[in-house]
């Protein structure tokens, strides 16, 4: 469970980073994404879930 904080206390670190840094330009992504047809949305968090847990798996073997 400790290992389990450590990694979304990380997570939520490096997903803050551009939102403190650079504001503006956060907003302007977002209209930009906002814009993106959900389902290739749906298709890109798929992808990124499909890597980030091949990449837990060899980081814990």
């Amino acid at each position: 469970m400790k290992f389990f904080l450590c990694v979304v206390g990380m997570v939520m670190i490096i997903e803050g980073l551009p939102y403190f840094s650079f504001p503006e330009k956060m907003k302007f992504w977002i209209q930009k994404i906002a814009e993106i047809p959900d389902g290739s949305l749906r298709r890109f968090g798929l992808v990124l879930m499909v890597i980030g847990l091949v990449l837990v798996y060899f980081g814990r073997n």
